[in-house]
């Protein structure tokens, strides 16, 4: 093994393949940073350039693209509020807030090293742990892929913020535009109403540019006074970022920074979920598991962290699934098994025995490209803050342009742009009315991938009880249930009785799923949730059922018909 490593180092510490890999960072952070341009797009236009590398070569170039893209589309969604890219979509909520306060810089600064630790946390998992893992991906049949698609859809209970009914007719909007369009499964058009170019459907780029950018440019230009204002740097100190404090910020949350990595690596080791899922679902937990929830949305540094260090760390478990398994975890690493291909390598299940040297070449480009990221993104994060200083009604003709020239160059397609046109529009509308625009993404993200899995489904078998005999589905089915109601129970969570058994419950429940998987280590991890659940309500009995009352001033109470 050692051989192999210092081989593989040996080739990556040359001077040219580290000036690619630094190309490709910063390639990666100007791709990520322009609302439109997707990191796919700038992995496909690097793949070219590949082809006369050695595969350490080519693989060590793109995965600086992939570190740098993930990395990049902060800047754009915490200066402008348009996220750069889907992956950053869940960054906004609270990067954009705390840079209109006049604190750009910290914001920035918290984004990158969450971003930074993240994929450090996700390249310690894919080295020591890839085969492990990658063996759940293997587990996943059409029931669990719908069963986890329908439980990330509970993330819009918590992200409809008070109105409830309001949120929950945002998702359902969400919902009925992935439906638009020809049927995947048996060709038939919905809703295309006759025109034959809604019979392609609407896809998610132009739909994500139109309602977080277009949909924002029009509430800052509404009027004059607004127009000639800036995106939040009032003074040169709001520029001042300071690496030594914002990394002391992240590891003072370094809980959250944990739990939001393995979200993410877990994200993406299964198959075709990707960093556009894991960013809002980390987001969705940071929240639930927050003490001061009320604060996400306002500029609060957790709601920063959490999907900055889930989406780097995705890269991980995508990664993980494309060598151990030759499973693309999502559009990039399915470019760069092309590349592989094409250099004659298969990536297989006995890929890490066969090809030690390009295996250990990828963990180690894996760690370099977070370095690199750290450094160049560092160094031009000054330039990026200063965006915040021109005025609104210039930045906002130039955002427009590049937005509306990145979704066109996606498919070529003048329907995208008009797309890009009509969303912005119903999200400015949506937002004045006072729905939230969060759960119309979610809805359009996992719509389409909830509704092939459940047409894989119910190809294969129409006995719905699969849902709860296969372990991996039920364990979604019965996270699901208990997410919808997280919200509530955040609410009232020591003021009322049935709040005090959520927890338990929970554990007890989650305990049954995982109890039915196979090996020796779930089980055991089944016993410990079940008699950690059974020692929580044992506890609950003997401090005496106690809620505090509405006031939170006043002192403890005996809930009635307690003990």
């Amino acid at each position: 093994m050692i051989e192999n490593i210092l081989i593989a180092g040996a080739e990556l510490w040359s001077v040219g393949t580290l000036l690619l890999m630094a190309l490709g960072v910063v390639a990666g952070l100007i791709a990520g940073a322009i609302p439109g341009f997707t990191i796919a797009m700038a992995v496909v236009l690097v793949l070219p350039f590949t082809f006369g590398m050695s595969p350490v070569q080519g693989l060590g170039t793109m995965i600086g693209v992939y570190v740098g893209g993930l990395s990049g589309g902060l800047m754009s969604g915490i200066l402008t509020g348009i996220p750069g890219t889907p992956s950053s979509v869940a960054t906004t909520f609270d990067g954009f807030p705390l840079a209109r306060g006049g604190k750009a810089g910290l914001a920035l600064g918290v984004g990158v090293w969450a971003s930074f630790f993240g994929g450090v946390i996700g390249a310690i998992v894919l080295v020591l742990v890839a085969p492990q893992l990658a063996r759940i991906g293997q587990e996943f049949q059409p029931w669990d892929y719908f069963a986890l698609m329908a439980f990330a859809l509970t993330v819009t209970a918590s992200l409809a913020g008070e109105n409830m009914v309001k949120g929950l007719i945002a998702g359902l909007i969400g919902l009925l535009v992935a439906t638009v369009g020809e049927d995947s499964v048996v060709g038939v058009p919905r809703f295309t109403f006759g025109v034959n170019s809604v019979q392609q459907g609407f896809a998610f780029l132009p739909v994500l540019v139109g309602l977080f950018a277009f949909s924002r440019l029009l509430a800052d230009v509404r009027d004059s006074e607004s127009a000639k204002g800036n995106l939040g740097a009032k003074s040169d100190a709001s520029i001042r970022i300071n690496h030594l404090v914002a990394a002391t910020e992240v590891l003072k949350r370094w809980g959250n920074l944990v739990r939001s990595s393995l979200i993410g690596v877990f994200t993406g080791v299964l198959p075709a979920a990707g960093s556009s899922i894991s960013n809002i679902l980390a987001y969705d937990q940071a929240r639930k598991y927050s003490k001061t929830p009320e604060k996400f949305g306002t500029g609060h540094l957790d709601g920063i962290v959490a999907p900055e260090a889930a989406n780097n760390a995705t890269a991980g478990g995508a990664l993980i699934v494309m060598m151990a398994l030759g499973i693309p975890g999502d559009i990039i690493t399915a470019v760069m098994l092309g590349a592989l291909l094409i250099h004659d390598v298969v990536p297989s299940p006995t890929f890490i025995t066969e090809q030690p040297v390009i295996a250990y070449a990828i963990f180690i480009a894996f760690f370099m490209a977070n370095f690199m990221m750290l450094a160049l993104q560092s160094v031009t994060l000054r330039g990026f803050v200063r965006v915040t200083q021109v005025k609104m009604y210039m930045l906002a003709s130039v955002i427009l342009f590049y937005c509306a020239l990145g979704v066109f160059a996606l498919n070529n397609v003048e329907f995208d742009i008009w797309t890009l046109f009509w969303f912005g529009v119903l999200g400015f509308v949506m937002s004045a009315l006072g729905f939230p625009i969060v759960p119309v993404i979610l809805g359009v993200v996992l719509g389409g991938i909830a509704e092939n899995a459940l047409a894989q489904v119910i190809a294969l078998s129409d006995d719905p009880t699969h849902f709860v005999t296969r372990p991996w589905s039920l364990f979604f089915i019965v996270l699901g249930l208990f997410s919808s109601f997280f919200h509530v129970y955040q609410r009232q969570r020591g003021r009322k009785r049935w709040t005090l058994v959520f927890i338990p419950a929970m554990c007890i429940c989650l305990s049954v799923p995982v109890a039915m998987m196979d090996g020796i280590v779930r089980p055991v991890l089944a016993a410990l949730l079940f008699v950690g659940g059974l020692y929580l309500l044992y506890q609950r009995h003997r401090e005496g059922w106690v809620v505090m009352t509405e006031d939170q001033g006043e002192a403890p109470t005996i809930a009635e018909g307690g003990p």
